[in-house]
């Protein structure tokens, strides 16, 4: 595998959109239930396992089934119920593929890619993420663990733009989810489609809420 390659893709400049997302911390400080030194580490725990139960599965399958992504994607769009997750999920997965059609040399990313803006497959970011990864080159243990890194990079992100920590205290919080992180990819990573689920129901009332909050920095 190419280190350098997995470098880029985890990199926080490779530009896919992800920063315009909270996952539902912009509305659950907004309710009042996030604060400054207040809750965010339970959001943090909340938030990893709902990715690791609710979007690796799909990052799996469509890694070790590629020419199944038109139905993992429709199964994803199935358990997305919540409307601005679905939004969230499709607009980053439909980046991250633009982007990837463009910046790296695969013949399957670019077909991916068109499939995607011919309406062929809808562009949710956990398959299509898993798929363009698996054509890269990159094996699926660690396309895993791309994934919910990233995650918890925009969590950890959007909560030091809304004040809720420091740049420095929010390396801490990402130093000490290793753990956390180990953890959910040991339970995750090896769980099938007719295993996804959603831990954290409260999170997802918060994120659904996104679009009713007066003012806001994000879109989810």
């Amino acid at each position: 595998m190419n280190r350098w390659l997995l470098l880029q893709l985890s990199d926080s400049a490779f530009p896919v959109g992800g920063f315009a997302h909270s996952a539902g911390l912009e509305a659950a400080v907004q309710l009042g239930e996030v604060g400054p030194g207040r809750a965010l580490s339970s959001f943090v725990v909340g938030a990893l396992w709902q990715v690791g139960l609710g979007a690796l599965p799909c990052v799996r399958a469509a890694h070790e089934r590629p020419g199944d992504i038109a139905a993992i994607d429709d199964v994803c769009d199935a358990f997305l119920v919540n409307h601005v997750a679905n939004r969230a999920s499709r607009t980053q997965g439909r980046a991250f593929l633009a982007t990837s059609a463009r910046v790296f040399p695969s013949a399957e990313v670019r077909r991916l890619d068109a499939a995607v803006r011919a309406r062929e497959a809808i562009g949710h970011h956990a398959p299509m993420f898993g798929a363009a990864l698996g054509a890269l080159g990159v094996p699926r243990e660690e396309a895993q663990a791309v994934y919910l890194h990233a995650a918890l990079r925009g969590v950890v992100s959007a909560a030091v733009r809304l004040g809720l920590v420091g740049p420095l205290e929010a390396q801490r919080l990402q130093l000490d989810s290793a753990p956390l992180l180990d953890a959910v990819l040991a339970e995750c990573e090896g769980r099938g489609l007719d295993e996804l689920a959603q831990p954290a129901p409260l999170l997802d009332l918060f994120g659904a809420a996104q679009d009713r909050l007066y003012s806001r920095l994000f879109q989810s």
